[in-house]
């Protein structure tokens, strides 16, 4: 059957959508291959829509030569564009266009693109956090986030007990999880580049060893909430999430085993034969899970 214009044009938003998760987060792919098609590119247009919004603030626009107040604008064109795709189902953005379809397929709506702007917009202003701006900057930033792609797995067909709360915790925890362990990865960059501090009381040049395994034991914690949240979801995404959980749990146990002044030298990654390992470990732990 012949696509129609705006099928077509839909159908090139998410291959677009694709071509950005692929160029920046390997993980993420990789976890995007254990889903059916429908779901892969749901989240796929959700992700890009993130990387556009955090490109944005993280450098790509004051390095194209734009001032302050006009990196704001743009986050701010950029946001009024996400909500008026999502009213309308177009935009002339293919990465909003994307983003837009799957909100409209799944439930998606302003009070979880609404924080993480408003998260995106605080990197523009605010250097340090406080324990209660962190606490908000991680939900917008990362928790939300969580609770979009939870949404394209409630959407899945089958018998799965994603509605539940303790699978919305779930999603928060692993998305304030994975945010911790960036924000310990970036710690050169974010210091030093940015100029960014967002633990309370932990600035990059002063950085122990004990504020680093306080950090490290949060992550922990909010990998275990995670973890017990995967069995509630459909099988396919229960092996993609479990994925994304235990390559982070290894990122995670990297950084426990590496000295608090090293982080500030160089930026934590898992090797791809461990990528492999640890794909074909939670893809036999959620099939055995699934035949229970």
């Amino acid at each position: 059957m012949e696509l129609t214009d705006l099928q077509r044009y839909s159908a090139t938003a998410t291959r677009s959508a694709q071509v950005v998760i692929g160029a920046y987060s390997t993980s993420f792919s990789l976890a995007c291959k254990m889903l059916d098609r429908v779901s892969a590119q749901h989240i796929s247009n959700i992700y890009a829509l993130v990387r556009l919004a955090d490109e944005v603030v993280d450098g790509v626009a004051s390095e194209a030569g734009l001032s302050g107040p006009q990196v704001a604008a743009v986050l701010d064109a950029l946001e009024a564009e996400t909500v008026q795709g999502m009213e309308r189902g177009y935009s002339t953005n293919l990465v909003v266009h994307a983003f837009a379809a799957t909100c409209r397929a799944t439930g998606i709506g302003v009070e979880l693109t609404e924080p993480f702007f408003a998260s995106m917009r605080a990197d523009l202003v605010r250097n340090d956090h406080d324990a209660s701006s962190l606490e908000d900057y991680i939900y917008g930033s990362a928790e939300v986030v969580g609770l979009m792609c939870l949404q394209v797995f409630r959407a899945m067909p089958g018998k799965h007990h994603s509605d539940s709360p303790k699978a919305a915790q779930a999603a928060r925890s692993l998305g304030s999880a994975f945010q911790k362990v960036n924000f310990l990865r970036d710690l050169a960059a974010d210091s030093q580049q940015l100029g960014r501090n967002y633990f309370p009381g932990a600035a990059a040049h002063t950085f122990s060893e004990a504020q680093k395994d306080e950090l490290v034991a949060q992550i922990y914690a909010d990998l275990a909430i995670a973890r017990e949240g995967i069995n509630l979801l459909a099988p396919s995404a229960a092996r993609a999430v479990r994925i994304a959980h235990d390559l982070f749990a290894e990122l995670n146990r990297q950084i426990d085993n590496t000295p608090a002044r090293k982080l500030l030298t160089g930026r934590i990654s898992v090797s791809t034969p461990r990528k492999a390992l640890i794909t074909f470990k939670a893809v036999l732990a959620t099939i055995s899970w699934s035949t229970k």
